[in-house]
């Protein structure tokens, strides 16, 4: 799971949207996705110059019922 740290957030959310996630929503520095068929909403915050850290996108990845390899693939 090394490869998850300090990625990103501006590639993160590509990831997901590859994966088939829609951002729905844009609410001060954080982004919202859905998916069709998942009932969870995806939060990823955008702050320049900080990467999004290891907890946060291990959690999303969970809600969004993708694994860190698929994830690291997508990335």
């Amino acid at each position: 799971m090394s490869g998850i740290n300090n990625l990103k957030s501006d590639r993160v959310i590509r990831a997901f949207e590859r994966a088939g996630w829609i951002n729905k929503r844009i609410k001060g520095s954080h982004w919202y996705f859905m998916k069709e068929g998942n009932p969870n909403i995806v939060s990823i915050p955008i702050h320049k110059n900080k990467p999004i850290k290891k907890g946060l996108l291990l959690n999303e990845l969970k809600k969004a019922g993708i694994t860190v390899e698929e994830f690291l693939q997508l990335y």
